[in-house]
């Protein structure tokens, strides 16, 4: 690392960043009629399984920090 591209400064740190997402999955009108054109109304319910589960995922970024300036790079 050389330095800062702002105050060129070598007194930098590496810093975690956390970005966090998640995402929640609906019914499928696809896989509910479809159940319900094979298996009638057991077949609906069944395209009603997994409705509503959530996922999360967390990214982690390495950046730089100044400790001079403040500014944040990669």
């Amino acid at each position: 690392m050389s330095g800062c591209p702002r105050c060129h400064s070598t007194n930098v740190q590496p810093v975690n960043q956390y970005e966090t997402t998640t995402t929640t999955k609906g019914f499928g009108c696809c896989k509910g009629f479809l159940g319900f054109i094979l298996f009638g109304w057991v077949g609906w319910l069944c395209g009603l399984i997994g409705m509503g589960k959530s996922k999360t995922r967390t990214t982690t970024n390495v950046l730089w920090a100044c400790n001079s300036c403040g500014r944040r790079f990669k």
